[in-house]
């Protein structure tokens, strides 16, 4: 699966918590566009799903097979 992106990020075995933390620094610097995450920490299927909904970002689409995730940050508006 492929789905346009901006930027990569292999964020590798970071545990969700740390992971979170990182990714949402990241998704501020870039509103309105598309972040590949890369991600092994076995609670991240749950997690950056959970993640999006709770933030606004949007997860366009995940592959478990790759352990990747498309998530476009939301535009610039009231802090996270």
């Amino acid at each position: 699966m492929s789905v346009p992106h901006d930027e990569l990020w292999d964020a590798g075995d970071i545990s969700c918590g740390d992971l979170v933390l990182l990714l949402r620094q990241k998704l501020r610097s870039m509103p309105g566009r598309t972040l590949k995450v890369i991600a092994r920490d076995p609670g991240a299927p749950a997690d950056l799903p959970a993640f999006c909904r709770m933030t606004g970002d949007k997860l366009l689409a995940q592959d478990q097979a790759s352990q990747s995730y498309w998530i476009q940050s939301r535009d610039n508006g009231p802090a996270r």
